[in-house]
């Protein structure tokens, strides 16, 4: 498998969640800006999408969308315990969790990227994400990970999203619980191998 990722960018989610499960898999480097890889290829040619992150399995087949690249993976390992049986209610409360990471935070996050985007909009945009904390303080105030005493793909997207916040100063000190999370995950093994391989490590 390949997969095609940019560096502190959503694609770092299946990049831990592929060295949680302990599958093989080379890395390409994309530049978003350009739409090449770092082989020089063009990468509308891999994702007509244009964005990370894409996962090109060994018969050719690539898939894209994070909370769906995610599930693969965790099948493809199910003794790493990265999600829930499929068909079982564990399951579909992990897509309803992926779901809201991804709409409701993930995208929350993108318009503070934008330079152009008016102060008056991101305010708005992170009173929003206010609200979502909130909601994962509660929860993480009383479980380790997402679903409980279990590290899921979750985790690692949630993480990956909470990496932004500094950048883009959105304040977490109200959210104690969510905190404490992100620097739980951030050491995890596999998860610092992935910061690294990314040069993302201090």
């Amino acid at each position: 498998m390949k997969l095609y990722y940019s560096s502190g960018a959503c694609s770092l989610s299946p990049h831990i969640a592929l060295r949680e499960a302990g599958l093989k898999f080379d890395l390409e480097k994309v530049d978003l800006r350009g739409k090449k890889t770092e082989t020089g290829a063009d990468y509308f040619a891999v994702n007509t999408k244009g964005y990370v992150p894409a996962l090109q399995l060994d018969n050719g087949t690539v898939l894209t969308e994070g909370p769906a690249i995610v599930q693969y993976i965790a099948d493809q390992a199910p003794e790493a315990k990265l999600a829930p049986a499929n068909g079982s209610l564990e399951r579909y409360k992990l897509q309803e969790l992926l779901n809201f990471i991804s709409t409701e935070i993930h995208k929350g996050f993108s318009p503070l990227f934008n330079p152009a985007f008016p102060d008056e909009g991101k305010k708005i945009y992170k009173d929003r994400l206010a609200v979502r904390f909130k909601t994962l303080d509660e929860v993480l105030s009383k479980n380790t990970f997402l679903m409980g005493e279990q590290f899921t793909v979750a985790d690692a997207y949630l993480f990956t999203v909470l990496n932004w916040a500094k950048p883009v100063q959105v304040d977490l000190e109200a959210f104690p619980a969510v905190k404490a999370y992100h620097a739980r995950i951030a050491e995890r093994p596999h998860v610092q191998a992935a910061l690294a391989a990314e040069g993302l490590k201090k």
